[in-house]
């Protein structure tokens, strides 16, 4: 598939000898200030960017930067196109985050030469990047597995409440509720991470974990080790693979989403906002799928009495916000609930 390049550069002269250059070779967008390299790039994602340093109103240095404040934008390479020949540009330039320097006037084929290069190596850590992901991710899948499979009375629990989080999150950034927080994760790690979200029921009996009956208040307290039990696991693994990048999400699902609230949950007893985001969202998820779904001790509630339930404790056991969005999604969570029946 043709790659795509923005050239953005204050000058015509610059901005067509770099078009015809890269004329066959790529697909080429012509932009004459950052500034409307900006408003294309809220439709488009180019897979490079030649980007000129010297430009009125936003030089390529504040473009640079305002790039790698985005998530979304801050992976796109960058080459900075510059008449300048001074180090302390191209220390400045590699320091943001620049790939490249070519200074103008630039010669066609040593162009495409460095964005050909440019754009392989950018593929390959993709792929590397994608490989190490695959491998977090099946990791994750088989503890989750692991855990589920001991627990008899909620199958296929960890495979809903990651649903119905990715229908939160979907909502809570459509309506843009906490979304300046959310728009920091990493999707590709959150979603998987929230299987392991009971991950701490591995060290519970099996005597207690699989009781047909309600358990006693002893048991409970067991029970209520889990989410503790869950974080030094998760610590325990971050520790030995000295990569906390894609447990940082699960580490927060696992201890904190039977915290309130009000402040009268568990582990620790923290409240409102106190209470990490991860851990809020998938409290939601995580209640509506215990009161939807049948127990050796419980008849399932219906979705309409599951919704009113959680509406009632709007302030109390949930975050209000978190509490509306669900009332905007509820029959989203109808809709998957029905596809796992």
């Amino acid at each position: 598939m043709t790659k795509t390049v923005f050239i953005v550069d204050d000058s015509d002269t610059n901005l067509m000898a770099a078009k015809t250059a890269l004329e066959g070779a790529y697909k080429t967008l012509a932009l004459p200030s950052a500034a409307k390299m900006f408003k294309l790039l809220e439709k488009i994602t180019p897979d490079l960017i030649l980007l000129d340093l010297d430009m009125p109103e936003m030089d390529g240095f504040q473009a640079m930067s305002n790039l790698k404040a985005d998530e979304k934008l801050k992976p796109i390479p960058v080459i900075f196109l510059t008449a300048k020949h001074d180090a302390e540009s191209e220390i400045q330039g590699f320091e943001m985050g620049a790939l490249d320097f070519i200074n103008k006037p630039f010669s066609a084929p040593v162009l495409i030469k460095r964005i050909e290069t440019h754009i392989e190596t950018d593929r390959l850590i993709k792929e590397s990047q994608q490989a190490v992901r695959d491998m977090h991710n099946a990791t994750i899948s088989v503890i989750a597995d692991v855990v589920e499979n001991r627990d008899k009375g909620t199958g296929g629990h960890i495979e809903r409440t990651q649903a119905y989080l990715e229908i939160l999150v979907k909502e809570l950034l459509r309506t843009g509720t906490y979304s300046n927080e959310i728009l920091n994760w990493d999707m590709t790690l959150l979603l998987p991470s929230a299987q392991l979200h009971d991950v701490g029921k591995i060290n519970i009996s099996d005597l207690i974990l699989n009781k047909p009956e309600k358990l006693t208040e002893e048991e409970f307290a067991i029970i209520k080790q889990h989410c503790a039990s869950g974080e030094r696991i998760i610590d325990e693994i971050i520790n030995r693979t000295k990569d906390d990048g894609f447990l940082r999400h699960a580490k927060k699902f696992a201890g904190y989403h039977h915290e309130k609230w009000d402040g009268t949950g568990y582990p620790r007893g923290l409240s409102g906002e106190g209470i990490p985001l991860e851990g809020r969202i998938m409290a939601i998820a995580d209640v509506y799928d215990a009161l939807v779904s049948e127990r050796p001790y419980k008849k399932p509630f219906t979705h309409e009495q599951a919704v009113e339930i959680i509406k009632k404790d709007s302030g109390t056991h949930f975050d209000p916000k978190i509490v509306e969005v669900f009332l905007n999604a509820a029959e989203d969570f109808l809709a998957e609930r029905m596809l796992h029946v």
